[in-house]
């Protein structure tokens, strides 16, 4: 089952968020998409960060190992 989604609220500062809007923006054009909502893009590039992240991996797997 998966958890329930956890609604969260952050401020970004002006230029990061610039930089997504111009992101989403190139994504469209590049996948000739409509252009995405930047906010709509937090969250899988959240998840691809961590999950490519070596160090969170490493970290995560000795938590989660049986003593």
């Amino acid at each position: 089952a998966e958890d329930k989604p956890v609604k969260i609220t952050l401020d970004l500062p002006g230029a990061l968020h610039r930089d997504l809007s111009a992101y989403a923006e190139a994504l469209g054009r590049e996948s000739g998409q409509p252009v995405i909502d930047p906010k709509k893009l937090i969250v899988p590039m959240l998840e691809r960060f961590m999950a490519t992240d070596r160090g969170f991996s490493k970290a995560r797997r000795e938590i989660t190992r049986p003593s």
